[in-house]
């Protein structure tokens, strides 16, 4: 009867750390053109952060020659939870879904529904686990959100100005007293001048803030009659890549 009941414990143990570590380390079974779940265990006890990783077709981490763009996306408070599908419905994520060439590692957390905002010392491990576990260029590290993911961009960014080649908050409202921090960083905002969750105002005067402490790489695009959902059209927007890609940290040799 003991040996049953060891049997049954080692049994139990074995698949619940079987699990945990499909979880933890998904990235062992990664393949490029895909999106896997992630897991990030993060410092002081704090829990884990899960997010997808998507490595475009042709990345190779081994390949130091091909470094790629690395882009960072927060969703909005309506994806937050446990069920890391509800990250694929807008954005970046739902795009590399169906496009395996998406030209960016990408790399789209999810926020645990405790929260109500983006907390940015947990991006910020994110970010540095990303680059030193990547083949990613440092020099070319895009950040992008929408709503409170716009929130948590104008946030994340003006925390670490030095990190981001480029930003695209969209319908976030950023904090005035921290524009100072942001006259070096080329920001493309976006907002709806209808919205009324978050008023257009939050994106205007952010960006006014960073023109008056002397930025000159911050512009807007304001949207006449859409609501909150300005999201939709500016990431099905050629464009917007097209533009991220030009930026980089600094310039190459």
């Amino acid at each position: 009867m003991r040996a049953l009941i060891y049997l049954i414990t080692i049994s139990a143990f074995l698949t619940s750390l079987i699990h945990r570590d499909s979880k933890a380390h998904a990235g062992n079974n990664m393949r490029d053109g895909n999106q896997t779940p992630q897991s990030l265990e993060l410092k002081n006890n704090r829990g884990s952060l899960d997010y997808w990783l998507f490595l475009p077709k042709g990345y190779e981490a081994s390949d130091h020659t091909k470094p790629w763009p690395l882009m960072i996306f927060l969703h909005g408070h309506g994806e937050r939870g446990d069920n890391l599908d509800k990250v694929k419905l807008w954005g970046p994520p739902k795009r590399a879904e169906k496009d395996p060439s998406f030209p960016f590692v990408l790399v789209s957390p999810q926020l645990p529904e405790k929260y109500h905002s983006w907390q940015v010392s947990q991006l910020q491990q994110l970010v540095e686990h990303s680059i030193e576990s990547l083949n990613v260029d440092r020099d070319r590290i895009y950040l992008t959100g929408l709503s409170m993911g716009g929130r948590g961009s104008w946030a994340l960014a003006a925390k670490t100005p030095e990190r981001f080649a480029a930003v695209i908050p969209i319908c976030g409202g950023g904090k005035p007293k921290t524009a100072a921090r942001l006259v070096d960083v080329p920001i493309w905002a976006f907002h709806g001048d209808a919205d009324g969750v978050v008023p257009v105002e939050k994106t205007k005067e952010m960006v006014k803030s960073i023109k008056d402490s002397g930025g000159e790489k911050v512009k807007m695009t304001i949207y006449h009659g859409v609501k909150h959902n300005s999201w939709s059209q500016t990431y099905a927007n050629p464009e917007i890549y097209q533009w991220l890609l030009k930026q980089q940290r600094k310039p190459r040799n």
